[in-house]
């Protein structure tokens, strides 16, 4: 069932019926037993799936809500929501999709008035995605250059490329994926345009660096076409709108929870979730509080958690993530009040 971000019905599909729910892909979803039992499902709880990607976590945690609890997913890449349409087939609970950004998303969630039990985010690309060659995700593939994570978007990675000014590209390059070669690699890629191909993009990049520093650690483009890719898609903003978002939907004693594969984004939620988690805010002078702050959040995971030995082996692509959850003791002031 699709629904519209800019108004949610209250009303979702049934349960098909009881029992295991059958597997859409060979898709392997990150840290899922750790997130799963930090998040601790119970029967006729609500939970938002921010990143519904493949489907993964939701399968998880959707046997453990029992046909009066609801999954919602949101998920922006329409090829999601298709998987989405048979995940809810099967799923043993009630099920509800938003078509958006989790931002938008957890704004509408919000505009509803839903206070779900739990909150989770899968961030970055998925591996579907990755897997897509014709997306242009991949440096590994020669495809067009895009990397929308909705394809109904019209600006893409060819647009970034070939239409910002060198010094915006630098930035990018920086800020993004922390390149620091990004001021020859965005001359190179001036000089060369029009790019119109990952593999076009790839050539420019490696050109833009020193011969040594194409032979180091992983492949030569990793770091531009991430920076790239989150640019395109506005992800880390979407990030800084969806955390108060999410915290602010969220029931008191509902928990949250994020994975994230690189410091950029790892780095915000922990900053969100340790705001969350402060009491006292008075400055260290003073020798007794005046402030009255009182946390509303405890952190399930006072460091985050990382895949272990075996789950890295069985799927590589898990290497560089990190868990973080939180559970919500209190109310704060709703995210727009502290603006």
């Amino acid at each position: 069932m699709r629904l519209n971000a800019q108004r949610i019905p209250i009303s979702e599909s049934q349960p098909y019926g009881a029992g295991s729910i059958l597997p859409m892909s060979e898709h392997k979803p990150v840290l899922a037993p750790e997130l799963t039992s930090l998040l601790a499902p119970e029967p006729g709880q609500t939970a938002v799936d921010c990143t519904f990607g493949a489907g993964g976590h939701a399968r998880r945690v959707a046997e453990l809500l029992g046909p009066e609890g609801r999954l919602i997913g949101i998920d922006r890449d329409p090829a999601a929501e298709a998987r989405f349409a048979k995940f809810a087939v099967e799923a043993p609970c009630r099920t509800l999709f938003i078509s958006a950004d989790f931002a938008a998303g957890l704004q509408a969630l919000c505009g509803e008035g839903i206070r779900p039990e739990m909150i989770y985010m899968d961030l970055g690309m998925s591996s579907m995605q990755v897997d897509a060659w014709e997306r242009g995700f991949s440096y590994a593939y020669d495809a067009p250059l895009d990397m929308r994570m909705d394809p109904r978007q019209q600006f893409n990675a060819a647009n970034l490329v070939n239409e910002w000014p060198e010094s915006r590209i630098v930035q990018v390059l920086r800020q993004f994926g922390e390149e620091r070669y990004a001021g020859g690699i965005a001359r190179e890629i001036v000089r060369r345009r029009p790019l119109s191909t990952t593999s076009e993009l790839v050539s420019a990049i490696k050109v833009g660096m020193p011969a040594a520093a194409r032979f180091g650690a992983g492949h030569p483009a990793k770091r531009s076409f991430q920076a790239i890719r989150i640019a395109v898609n506005g992800e880390l903003e979407s990030l800084e709108q969806a955390l108060p978002l999410a915290w602010d939907s969220l029931a008191v004693g509902g928990r949250f929870g994020a994975i994230s594969f690189h410091s950029l984004e790892d780095r915000p939620v922990k900053q969100f979730l340790a705001a969350k988690a402060r009491g006292c805010v008075c400055p260290p002078e003073l020798p007794i509080c005046v402030c009255g702050h009182e946390p509303e959040a405890e952190l399930l995971t006072r460091r985050a958690v990382s895949p272990g030995p075996a789950e890295v082996e069985d799927n590589p692509r898990s290497r560089s993530a990190h868990l973080r959850v939180a559970l919500k003791i209190a109310e704060g002031q709703p995210a727009e009040e502290t603006a």
